[in-house]
């Protein structure tokens, strides 16, 4: 894939509102997270503008990374209504990516995963290079959380982590599906 010029990254799936905006082939990056609680819709645009505004860009993307879930049912959509409506506008698309990429830090084999409540968690184990998932040795799915535990062994466990708009950004320019779908906790 050819690296667009301006890339955003959004997701709405967690407690925190994330962004995350890209430029160029080196992919210079700014970053804007808010815990809003279930206000996404309302500090949405809001928040966009104030990123834009840093980056001294006019308020347009070439691509746009979605962090597709798991999350609330109208957390997630938020996002994805809000991403699909900018790039009908800016004729950009939109790449998804599971917002649990957005969890991962470093290098490394490591496990993460969000509260699912009741005791769950809503994770995956992924291989990471560099910040970027490579490999997935369990995809995301629902796990009560003794047996994610156990899965994840001695390897690096993150749960409920602050997300990371740098990292959905990356995840979705090296492998993000134009095909994705939305899921839920």
């Amino acid at each position: 894939m050819t690296v667009p010029a301006v890339t955003l990254a959004l997701d709405t799936a967690t407690p925190h509102l994330t962004l995350a905006l890209g430029q160029g082939a080196g992919q210079p990056m700014l970053e804007w997270r808010e815990e809003v609680g279930r206000a996404h819709a309302e500090r949405v645009a809001g928040a966009l503008d104030e990123l834009f505004a840093r980056a001294g860009l006019p308020r347009r993307a070439d691509a746009v990374v979605i962090g597709t879930g798991p999350g609330s049912y109208t957390g997630v959509r938020v996002g994805a209504s809000y991403a699909l409506g900018l790039a009908r506008v800016w004729g950009a698309p939109v790449l998804g990516v599971s917002t649990l990429e957005a969890l991962v830090r470093g290098d490394g084999p490591q496990a993460v995963a969000l509260d699912a409540r009741k005791g769950n968690v809503y994770g995956a184990v992924y291989e990471v290079t560099a910040g970027v998932v490579t490999g997935t040795r369990h995809a995301p799915q629902k796990y009560p959380l003794e047996e994610f535990r156990a899965l994840a062994a001695d390897l690096p466990l993150r749960l409920d982590p602050l997300p990371s708009g740098e990292a959905l950004l990356r995840a979705g320019l090296d492998h993000g599906a134009r095909d994705w779908a939305l899921a839920y906790l």
